[in-house]
């Protein structure tokens, strides 16, 4: 039997996220993606409510009544 280096042994290694991934839901079905790269406004959900809102006024996300915005990554 083969005896595995110690870097074989490690080979897959878990980095920290670099952006927070949000599902927007709409009152007419529709669904949309945020991504918010401050992990530290991420975390609050009055500052993902605040950020969604001005990228629907900028126009990255689209115009419409959200009805909830849900951390999925």
């Amino acid at each position: 039997m083969a005896k595995l280096g110690a870097e074989a042994m490690y080979t897959f290694r878990k980095t920290p996220a670099k952006s927070v991934m949000f599902v927007v839901d709409y009152d007419d079905a529709r669904r949309a993606y945020l991504w918010i790269d401050d992990l530290e406004k991420a975390a609050n959900a009055r500052s993902v409510e605040v950020m969604a809102r001005a990228r629907q006024e900028q126009g990255t996300l689209p115009e419409g009544n959200i009805t909830s915005i849900r951390r999925v990554r």
